[in-house]
């Protein structure tokens, strides 16, 4: 019999959620920068059409060699496969065919308004509150955007019609968020997701084909390596995060993190574009950052309650 005490060894208490937060948004920010670059060199609908069947392909294919166990109903399947078409074909199809004429800056403006809205249509059909905490927060994200854009509208080439379909992306995204969480989708998040981006590549192939030059394709480095990080940094690590998240947060606090999209975008859209950026628009990055604690912190104190 030992006589040795018992010692217990304290558990981690290692919270990963924060680094996926900053990961996601790192992914998602780049992201308008290197769809940039892809539609530079290629029609988007090509672009995305090749980047979501392979992504779904290699999601599908690595869950089969590991042989994974499907652990969802046909109902889940479909679910996420009209996802695939909200999440993925519409919203970054219509949001690239909107790249070729307005700024990456801007795409991700426009797109950072995904909070507002979502906020709205969850209070209204998913039951989360609007306290006067995430409106405060909102309003802020919203101001702190439009300030760090301000000066961009003024001095870019941005089209109207760019800008139209961007706008029509965004409505995209937001339904694919509220669809997630008032659907809820059981089963493999990886699975789902490949699910996802071969509902968006069959959907996609045919229209690309009949209406996109395949000869405007141009091989050029930047093209293939955007095109990497799109297919293992956008549609698969970036999206997985993503559902993620609104999976532990709630759809309002999980899409409050794309007011850091903005500038995000512009400090990449300038370190790798070239595109104009003046020191004054970073300030918005302080009412984006004080939004987000507004609308997320609420989320995070009602998860840990008092023991009665």
């Amino acid at each position: 019999m030992s006589l040795a005490p018992s010692i217990a060894v304290p558990r981690s208490r290692f919270n990963p959620l924060p680094l996926y937060i900053g990961l996601f948004c790192l992914l998602w920010s780049f992201a308008f920068v290197a769809g940039k670059i892809g539609v530079t060199d290629c029609p988007p609908l090509i672009l995305l059409a090749a980047r979501f069947s392979l992504a779904g392909i290699l999601i599908l294919g690595i869950s089969a060699l590991r042989r994974d166990a499907w652990e969802m109903t046909w109902r889940d399947a479909a679910m996420f496969a009209v996802l695939g078409i909200a999440n993925n074909a519409l919203y970054l199809g219509l949001g690239y065919t909107g790249l070729q004429s307005v700024s990456a800056g801007l795409g991700g403006l426009i797109v950072s308004a995904n909070p507002v809205f979502t906020a709205a249509l969850a209070a209204l059909l998913l039951g989360e509150g609007m306290t006067w905490r995430k409106a405060a927060g909102l309003l802020l994200g919203v101001l702190g955007v439009t300030f760090i854009v301000w000066h961009r509208l003024a001095v870019g080439t941005d089209s109207l019609h760019g800008i139209m379909f961007t706008l029509a992306s965004l409505a995209s995204i937001v339904a694919g968020t509220i669809l997630f969480k008032l659907f809820a989708p059981k089963g493999s998040l990886w699975i789902g997701n490949g699910i996802q981006n071969m509902a968006a590549g069959i959907v996609l192939t045919p229209i690309a084909l009949t209406f996109a030059d395949v000869h405007a394709i141009q091989y050029t480095p930047g093209l293939i390596g955007a095109f990497a990080f799109l297919v293992l940094g956008g549609s698969i690590l970036a999206y997985l995060l993503w559902f993620h998240l609104l999976k532990v947060c709630g759809a309002t606090a999980a899409s409050a993190y794309h007011f850091l999209m903005p500038p995000l975008g512009m400090l990449f859209a300038f370190l790798v574009l070239g595109e104009h950026v003046e020191a004054r628009d970073l300030l918005g990055i302080v009412p984006v950052a004080i939004g987000i604690y507004l609308v997320t912190r609420p989320a995070q104190s009602a998860a840990i309650k008092p023991v009665s």
